[in-house]
């Protein structure tokens, strides 16, 4: 009997499939870390929500539709980012960031920072 561990796969229904595994094949890749464009584009959604917010203050909208965007923004940008603090504050201790900074900054990009902050 071979010392490689066996896979079991569904065929159809009931039935299963066991083989022995081929080197280099069914192999899940390790998780890549984003590229720096791809982080930026992702952390420009949050600025561009805070900036949408910002122009809502200085110059109500008129329209309704504007408006509950508007408020929709709001409960994203403050409730959601503020949910998210404590996780992000977990995450910055392993990397040795202040709490205080990782408060600031996941009120400001949300998940778009922790998130893709990297190995510790």
């Amino acid at each position: 009997m071979s010392s490689r561990p066996l896979h079991a796969v569904s065929t159809e229904g009931d039935f299963w499939q066991v083989s022995v595994p081929q080197p280099g094949r069914h192999r899940a890749e390790p998780p890549r870390a984003p590229s720096r464009e791809a982080v930026l584009a992702l952390r420009a959604i949050p600025v561009f929500g805070w900036l949408f917010l910002i122009l809502g203050v200085v110059r109500p909208f008129r329209t309704k539709l504007l408006r509950v965007a508007f408020w929709i923004d709001v409960v994203l940008s403050v409730g959601v980012h503020a949910a998210q603090i404590p996780a992000a504050r977990r995450v910055a201790a392993e990397r040795g960031i202040p709490a205080g900074r990782a408060a600031l900054m996941t009120m400001l990009l949300g998940a778009t920072w922790w998130k893709t902050l990297g190995e510790p």
